[in-house]
């Protein structure tokens, strides 16, 4: 499964899990396009991972900003010519509150991120893929968009929308040999869950992290690399025959 040369295009790259989708592929000799919104995090994650010059592009961009996502996927492609690979993994978890006392300005700005952002990035990577006639999209969803959790009505119903795109959007490209698939990660040990963690129990965090780890069978968090394997295969041509599909990476959490 080599990506020698083959464009990668990695949003939320300085996050957990994009930082080491950044690292995967970059290893793997892909050339990576790095967009998250704060240029100073790029350029740490640049630094982080020792990348070599002409191997990268970092763009800053509010994937919720229409002309911000154009923005990167032309900046991507003057680079590097087209667009191999689309991992369309920003993402923000919002706030843990009921319903009835949920800020209404943080769920626009959830699903603003997490929905109109995937969508925005299908609508301009997808074009791309068409006119070379092929390519894989992995979309993150999330284990919050296969049911429901008292708290954070906001990201559940964002990770349910990215599910209902990848399906539509994977009937769409099929003809064009675009693979359109979403991972679903259970909690997974990295900045979000601290945030979420504190969230529910802002006296005893800790309490909160042993207590998602207990309802996990495997009796853990992911690590961010137990994500992005399965990123890296869908996205490889051993997936080929593989689209549309939504894959729960959550220590068998949806078995229970």
């Amino acid at each position: 499964m080599s990506f020698q040369n083959k464009v990668v295009v990695i949003t939320g790259a300085a996050g957990g899990i994009g930082q080491e989708a950044v690292k995967t592929f970059a290893e793997d000799g892909a050339k990576v396009v790095l967009v998250d919104l704060n240029q100073e995090a790029l350029d740490q994650v640049v630094t982080e991972l020792d990348l070599k010059e002409g191997t990268y592009l970092t763009v800053a961009a509010d994937v919720s900003k229409e002309d911000q996502v154009r923005s990167y996927v032309e900046k991507a492609t003057a680079a590097f010519g087209s667009i191999d690979v689309f991992f369309n993994n920003a993402g923000i978890e919002g706030k843990v509150l009921p319903i009835s006392e949920y800020p209404s300005e943080v769920f626009e700005q959830v699903l603003d991120v997490n929905v109109k952002g995937a969508f925005y990035g299908l609508k301009y990577v997808m074009p791309i893929m068409k006119a070379k006639k092929g390519g894989s999209i992995i979309n993150t969803a999330s284990v919050a968009g296969l049911g429901g959790t008292p708290g954070v009505s906001a990201y559940i119903t964002s990770k349910h929308a990215v599910i209902g795109l990848t399906k539509t959007a994977a009937l769409e490209g099929a003809a064009d040999g675009i693979r359109v698939n979403a991972v679903c990660p259970s909690p997974v040990n990295n900045r979000m869950m601290r945030s979420l963690e504190s969230g529910f129990s802002p006296e005893n965090a800790e309490a909160a992290q042993q207590n998602f780890a207990a309802a996990i069978p495997l009796g853990r968090y992911a690590e961010n690399s137990d994500i992005v394997n399965l990123v890296y295969f869908l996205a490889s041509d051993k997936a080929s025959f593989i689209t549309g599909a939504i894959y729960p990476v959550d220590g068998g959490m949806r078995a229970l």
